[in-house]
């Protein structure tokens, strides 16, 4: 008893907490097959292999700050005809990250822009990739603030050390020229040497009035679309949809005009 305590021990201290757990019922079943010393070892091994990957991916998915969970699989395609689903499942092979790609989604709310990113996202993580996740109004205001208290640098980092930045929802508030600064910052920074995943309910040719700058917009989207894949949901809002299913009618969806479909 001893020596099984003391392997315990060990295993424990060499963070096998699931191996550690089974030790004795795994001993006992080795013992009663006469399994030999390796098969023993690979049968301990394969309970505590799935145990750690899943504590990996709820840590990595923790320091993502993912708004929730939900899945490709759990994306209703049927519902937006005007996404390619083909194209989106060819994202899903993450060539995108590998590209240092960035990925836009554009279109009206409601219509799935943030479950996609977020599905993107967990795809990117169960691939070993980090991934950060922040609405853009939180990023901009956390970055200009950086700025005026000359941090920017510091707090750049944080951005910055992500394989995958999802930003969402941007448009929906407008920004000072401080803030759209900022974020031109970023956007260089992270050029080529990492993939953003940005969400937006406005077209290209309203991100001048957005940013407060055109000049300034035109740069970033610039870098954005250099390599890139665009994808216009042009569909119904699902929450629209669930309203009306509780018969609430005569409610028209918010317009795309201004939205262009591409792939850079």
């Amino acid at each position: 008893m001893i020596a099984l305590e003391k392997a315990r021990s060990y295993l424990e201290q060499l963070g096998l907490a699931q191996a550690a757990s089974v030790l004795e019922s795994r001993l006992e079943v080795a013992a009663q097959k006469e399994l030999p010393y390796a098969d023993f070892l690979a049968d301990l091994m394969e309970i505590e292999a799935p145990a750690r990957r899943e504590r990996y991916l709820r840590t990595r998915t923790r320091l993502a700050h993912l708004p929730f969970h939900r899945t490709l699989e759990q994306f209703d395609f049927s519902f937006q005809p005007s996404i390619d689903e083909r194209q989106v499942r060819e994202l899903a092979s993450l060539a995108f990250v590998a590209e240092s790609a960035n990925i836009l989604l554009l279109g009206p709310p409601g219509v799935g822009k943030t479950h996609l990113a977020v599905a993107l996202g967990i795809k990117a993580i169960e691939a070993g990739h980090a991934v950060y996740f922040a609405r853009a109004y939180d990023l901009l205001e956390d970055l200009r603030r950086a700025q005026e208290e000359h941090r920017l640098d510091r707090r750049m980092r944080v951005y910055l050390a992500p394989k995958v930045l999802i930003i969402d929802e941007f448009g929906v508030w407008p920004y000072d020229r401080s803030a759209a600064t900022a974020l031109f910052a970023l956007i260089s920074a992270r050029y080529e040497r990492g993939s953003i995943i940005l969400t937006s309910n406005k077209g290209f040719g309203e991100w001048g009035e957005v940013l407060g700058d055109p000049v300034i917009a035109t740069a970033i989207l610039d870098r954005l679309l250099h390599h890139s894949h665009v994808l216009n949901i042009r569909g119904e809002s699902y929450r629209l949809r669930e309203k009306k299913r509780a018969g609430i009618f005569g409610i028209a969806p918010p317009s795309t005009e201004g939205v262009r479909a591409e792939k850079q």
